[in-house]
């Protein structure tokens, strides 16, 4: 202890000498670089981020260890990451924010210590937990030890799947090893113009395999919005991806063991809505959104989009159906016509399995005419790739609604959470077909040789077809067996959801007892 803090009241300005000392740990130059960046401070994220005031900081005073290879000069209080707890909402989450302004951000063993160390908590204490990434990589002087720190983190981020919801941000560099802690994960959002992901940078790129690309299309918000899949949201800025982040967890429980929080509503749960009578195009193959479906029906037209760029053949979001939080997937005729393919198996399987770890309600609309065709698809491993989704949707326990808007077809109709993989409540609207394939289809496949030897197989397909859509291309067939529970008017799709789905809230779903199942990854 220096000289002349030896009294309580030395003692007491001491502390506040180090406080003020951990609070301005980054340089005053690397600090106005990111003030001039419009960057926010780690502490100023992980402040924002939580209930005014509710923020409380851990480890403020924890050091890198003295052996540290060629920085004994040097060693701030805190280290180079900010870690802690407070409320979002009013509910408690544990909080890490990387701080670039320090070594970069780079990741010691300190570092890693601290972030573990609220990991753990929000485990034990069952809660979310959020990570805000900053950071230029591992610390080059700890050598194998800071490696060492990515798999300790790594570790927990995979204890900790599917019993605390874990959200990166990821504000700032995340390149190399450091990106897999994001990847496992269960959403990543990224901001636009300023964060970026990639395992090798572009100088390795362009040393390895000759291409010259930038940051940004390597691994910046747009190209893993759109391209990868990885970034599950992106912002415009630092301000708003704080925002979002807390919106989402607003959806989610505090954990595995709870159920998301309800709220009164504030749209009427009798609502009904006459222009879903119209919205389905005449003809079979006109394409409509079904954006609007799923704003119509639920609460307030609030949507929040998950993956909204990548595989826009499907859409994955979540909403709240008379106060309740739901996870809503649609297949969306405007892209592909809502046809399924590899992205958007995974996309959706990967919603599917996250909704169902946290106890969020499924609501799935229906309209796909089967699996995308193609050889690029088939050696893909659309097969592979398809079974994700049979099996995410298969292997859910939570409360699972379905509506039938139009087509159904195929396989693809047995994958969308049909009645046969255990869906609670399925409804069909009057437009549904639901069939083996497309009238046309089938009718060259069955009448081939029949229309192969007609005087007049133009006129004679018609009149299959017209056979044919009168006897499947229609929802009564499945009804007849109980495959839909009801054929319902367009336009009482949202009470008929909300009564199913308060029916089902008190669902218990015994299986059987088993390590984990083997999904096809």
């Amino acid at each position: 202890m220096p000289d002349g803090h030896d009294t309580t009241a030395g003692k007491l300005a001491w502390l506040e000498e180090l406080r003020e000392e951990a609070l301005h740990a980054g340089s005053e130059r690397t600090v106005q670089r990111r003030r001039d960046e419009g960057r926010l401070l780690a502490r100023e994220r992980a402040v924002k981020l939580c209930d005014p005031g509710s923020f409380v900081e851990l480890d403020r005073y924890v050091r890198h260890r003295e052996w540290n290879f060629g920085m004994m000069e040097r060693r701030p209080f805190g280290d180079a990451v900010v870690t802690g707890y407070g409320t979002v909402f009013g509910r408690k989450v544990f909080v890490f924010s990387q701080d670039f302004t320090v070594f970069g951000g780079s990741l010691s063993e300190v570092f890693a210590e601290k972030i573990c160390k609220v990991m753990d908590m929000a485990v034990k204490y069952g809660c979310p937990v959020i990570g805000i990434n900053d950071s230029g990589g591992a610390r080059i002087q700890e050598g194998v030890v800071s490696l060492a720190g990515y798999a300790d983190i790594f570790w927990r981020n995979v204890q900790a799947s599917g019993v605390v919801p874990q959200i990166s941000l990821v504000m700032g560099p995340c390149a190399g090893g450091a990106v897999y802690s994001p990847a496992i994960t269960d959403f990543v959002f990224m901001v636009e113009g300023s964060s970026y992901m990639f395992i090798t940078g572009p100088d390795v790129v362009k040393t390895v395999t000759g291409e010259e690309v930038t940051f940004e299309e390597l691994g910046g918000a747009a190209t893993h919005a759109a391209k990868s899949g990885v970034a599950h949201f992106t912002s415009p800025d630092e301000a708003a991806c704080l925002e979002d982040a807390r919106y989402l967890l607003s959806f989610l429980p505090q954990n595995n063991a709870e159920r998301p929080v309800s709220s009164p509503p504030t749209d009427p749960g009798d609502r009904e809505d006459a222009e879903l009578d119209t919205l389905i195009p005449d003809h079979p193959n006109k394409p409509y959104d079904m954006h609007e479906v799923i704003r119509r029906v639920i609460d307030d037209g609030e949507f929040l989009e998950v993956s909204e760029r990548w595989a826009e053949n499907i859409v994955c979001g979540f909403a709240r159906l008379g106060g309740h939080p739901v996870g809503v997937v649609g297949n969306q005729p405007h892209s592909l016509a809502g046809v399924l393919d590899i992205d958007a198996s995974n996309k959706a399987a990967r919603f599917v399995r996250t909704c169902d770890a946290f106890n969020v309600p499924l609501v799935t609309f229906v309209d796909v005419p089967g699996f995308l065709p193609g050889t690029a698809q088939e050696w893909g491993g659309i097969i592979r790739h398809g079974a994700k989704l049979l099996y995410a949707f298969a292997e859910a326990t939570v409360p699972k609604l379905t509506v039938i808007t139009r087509k159904a077809y195929g396989g693809a109709y047995d994958v969308m959470s049909s009645k046969h993989i255990r869906a609670d409540f399925n409804f069909a609207w009057p437009t549904a077909e639901v069939a083996v394939m497309g009238p046309e289809g089938a009718v060259n496949i069955v009448f081939r040789h029949e229309l192969e030897s007609s005087d007049e197989p133009e006129s004679r397909r018609e009149a299959l077809i017209a056979d044919y859509k009168e006897r499947f291309a229609n929802p009564y067939t499945a009804a007849e067996r109980g495959y839909v529970d009801d054929v319902i008017e367009p336009r009482r799709t949202r009470p008929v959801l909300i009564d199913a789905l308060e029916t089902t809230l008190t669902k218990v779903e015994r299986r059987p007892h088993r390590k984990h199942g083997n999904i096809p990854l």
